[in-house]
C-alpha cells in the first residue's frame, strides 16, 4: 500500500500571493503529494507588524486556493490561543493522522537559515520532513553551523519511505515577490492582478484591507 503523502505549509499569508502558490505546487508536484494544507499562523511569535486579522488572513487563503483540489486552508493555529510554535502544530497534526502518514513541512532556504531559532526546533523531524528550496536570493549554501550540522545527520536525496526524520530538497521557478512592496502598491490603490489571484483582490478591497499607512514589514 502506498503511503499517503500530506505536506505543509505556514506562514502569515498577508496577503497570500503568487509566490506562496507556486511553492505549494511546486512542492505538490516534487514529492506527489496527496494534498498540501496552507496554514495561517495565529500568532507569529518571531514577527510584527502583521496587519489582516487571522479571520481575514485565513479567509483570503481559501479564496486563493478554491480552484486546486490539492490545496486546503487548515485553521488550526488562528484558532489557537498563544503564541504558534510549528513544533506543536506538528505533534498535533502526528497525533490526529497517526503514525504511518508521511507529514511533509516545506520551507523557503530564509526558514531554513533561521531554524535554529524555532521553538524546539531539534523536535521537528521526529515529526514530520522537512523539504526546503531556495527562495528568492536567500542561499542554501553556508548555512549556520547547527542548521549545517542537523542537515549532514539527517539529508537524503530522496523523499524516503517513512512517515518522517529526513531533510529533502527540492526546486522551484523563481517567483520574485516582496510581502512589502505588494502591501505598499495595495496602499496606493493599485491593483497587482499578477500578484494577487483575482478573488483575493476583490477581499481586500471590500475589506478595506492595506490601506494607505499600513504598509508593514516582513517578507511571509
Amino acid at each position: 500500500m502506498t503511503r499517503r503523502r500530506l505536506g505543509l505549509l505556514g506562514g502569515t499569508f498577508d496577503p497570500v500571493h503568487v509566490g506562496h502558490l507556486a511553492l505549494a505546487r511546486s512542492a505538490c508536484v516534487a514529492f506527489r503529494l496527496d494534498e498540501l494544507r496552507l496554514m495561517p499562523t495565529g500568532a507569529p511569535w518571531q514577527k510584527s507588524g502583521v496587519i489582516a486579522s487571522p479571520a481575514q488572513r485565513l479567509a483570503m487563503l481559501r479564496l486563493a486556493i478554491a480552484d486546486d483540489p490539492r490545496l486546503r486552508a487548515d485553521a488550526r493555529e488562528v484558532e489557537r490561543a498563544g503564541p504558534t510554535y510549528t513544533v506543536d502544530t506538528l505533534a498535533e497534526m502526528r497525533a490526529e493522522l497517526g503514525p504511518d502518514v508521511s507529514l511533509i513541512l516545506i520551507l523557503g532556504s530564509d526558514q531554513l537559515r533561521n531554524l535554529a531559532s524555532w521553538h524546539r526546533w531539534r523536535e521537528l523531524l521526529q515529526h514530520a520532513h522537512l523539504a526546503c528550496t531556495q527562495r528568492e536570493q536567500v542561499p542554501l549554501a553556508d548555512l549556520p553551523a547547527p542548521v549545517e550540522a542537523l542537515v549532514q545527520a539527517h539529508g537524503a536525496q530522496s523523499l524516503p519511505d517513512a512517515p518522517a526524520g529526513s531533510i529533502v530538497f527540492f526546486t522551484m521557478p523563481p517567483v520574485p515577490v516582496s510581502a512589502t512592496a505588494l502591501r505598499q502598491a495595495l496602499a496606493r490603490g493599485e491593483r497587482p492582478a499578477e500578484l494577487v489571484p483575482p478573488a483575493v483582490l476583490d477581499y481586500i478591497e471590500a475589506a478595506n484591507l492595506y490601506g494607505a499607512g499600513t504598509g508593514g514589514s516582513g517578507h511571509d
